[in-house]
């Protein structure tokens, strides 16, 4: 076999692969007389078809079938002949497929970078350092009342977080609008269901009062024809109702869980819980910020197309499915969600992965078993039946696969921390919560 291969540009690579003719001419021959076995013709006795007839018949397709493997078998012979790793499938354009001549293809692909680690020592990372107070608790514990609290009507004027029940007409230029009107309709204050304005504007209404509001849809709004467009709203205002927070009783604690051991349970319950969201948000936002300066390390990394096509398709699939993934068979997919909506995010996570792996191997970083363990125990401490969790991802090779790689990873972050200038900034709960989640979301 013989092989040749050239840098196209960056990443890509083409290799020219010549395959001598004998290697697929006797393929082709030793497929032939395993089928003359079975195979059935009138005018013949079974298995005395002669061959000549047999390739007559079938000889063209089996060599076809012949050259499609040969092709597949060599390029990967030809990779490994070269020390290549290929990062995706080949694109394999055939050259010379003459019966009696040697074979010959060009296959078009790319390969893994070679990954060159940037010094990690020294990044400067921010470390929040918060703890949860009883205040913390208190205003939790006020959350939990007002979800499980009722509605109950309020004899005064609308205030935001109140529900009420209206009536509204919207006009354009006199005339109503399609969608701009509805009666009875139930609309908590604050939402943010409506354009802006609206809600606003119905804050100080009384029940039973009117009022006309002069308003504009966003320039980002849904319908076209509505973007912008100047409006007024005649609205009617027949109810206003109060979230009566639920009572501090033994049902509010069953509702979390809370069994028995009364309030005292209950505020140490969430006060452990809130713990471990605060420990599970500072340790995410630092990971955050070494993840982000290694990117910042490795900016001039290159990353092959394909995986990162690859994970855009992923990231694509996971939108649709999280957006409920109906639709017609025939729906276009990729033109609801254009592969630019998803590039910079996919490169970033490709990159990524390929300098992470390089790091747990060149540092030779395992995945620990007591590790494992303790993480999977974490994941399984949210819910009500730890011990079943803990079972179910030991009997799950997949997912228990993935706490595996969030072990390693997170065994290269305590790595690169080990030699990172960290410093500790004083903040409250809500504070750490709130930097954590928008760190994510970057």
């Amino acid at each position: 076999m013989q092989v040749s291969i050239e840098t196209t540009s960056g990443l890509e690579r083409r290799l020219t692969v010549g395959v001598p003719a004998e290697r697929v001419e006797n393929e082709v021959n030793n497929r032939l007389r395993k089928a003359a076995k079975d195979i059935r013709l009138d005018g013949f006795r079974p298995g005395k078809v002669p061959l000549k007839v047999i390739r007559q018949r079938f000889g063209a397709g089996v060599r076809q079938e012949v050259l499609g493997e040969v092709m597949s078998q060599s390029f990967y012979e030809a990779v490994n002949q070269e020390n290549l790793r290929p990062a995706g499938q080949p694109n394999i354009e055939p050259k010379q497929m003459d019966e009696g001549a040697d074979i010959e293809f060009v296959a078009t692909f790319e390969i893994f970078p070679e990954i060159e680690l940037a010094d990690m020592s020294g990044i400067e990372i921010e470390r929040p350092a918060a703890d949860v107070t009883d205040e913390d608790v208190d205003n939790m514990i006020e959350v939990f009342r007002n979800q499980q609290g009722k509605w109950e009507s309020a004899e005064r004027a609308a205030q935001e977080g109140d529900q009420v029940t209206i009536d509204f007409l919207g006009t354009r230029d006199g005339e109503p609008f399609e969608g701009g009107s509805a009666e009875g309709t139930e609309l908590q204050l604050g939402s943010g269901r409506m354009i802006p304005g609206f809600e606003d504007g119905i804050v100080g209404m009384s029940a039973g009062e009117e009022k006309t509001l002069d308003l504009s849809f966003p320039e980002e709004y849904h319908n076209e024809d509505l973007r912008g467009a100047a409006v007024q709203f005649a609205i009617t205002l027949h109810s206003v109702s109060e979230r009566v927070p639920a009572a501090l009783d033994e049902e509010l604690f069953k509702t979390y869980g809370v069994e028995e051991g009364g309030e005292e349970t209950f505020r140490t319950e969430i006060a452990d819980n809130m713990r471990r969201e605060l420990k599970t948000a500072v340790r995410n936002q630092v990971k955050q910020q070494v993840l982000d300066a290694v990117i910042d390390k490795h900016a001039d990394q290159d990353v092959p197309k394909a995986l990162v096509e690859n994970e855009i398709n992923a990231m694509r699939q996971q939108m649709f499915q999280q957006f409920g993934g109906a639709g017609s068979e025939d729906m276009d997919i990729e033109s609801l969600l254009p592969a630019e909506m998803f590039t910079e995010q996919a490169e970033r996570r490709v990159k990524l992965g390929l300098v992470l792996n390089e790091m747990v191997s060149s540092r030779e970083l395992k995945a620990d078993a007591d590790k494992i363990r303790a993480a999977v125990e974490e994941i399984a401490s949210t819910y009500q039946e730890p011990e079943q969790v803990v079972n179910w991802y030991y009997s799950n090779q997949e997912q228990l696969a993935g706490v595996e790689n969030m072990v390693l990873e997170d065994a290269v972050i305590e790595a690169i921390l080990e030699s990172a200038n960290v410093s500790d900034k004083e903040c409250s709960y809500q504070e750490a919560l709130a930097q954590a989640q928008e760190s994510q979301s970057v």
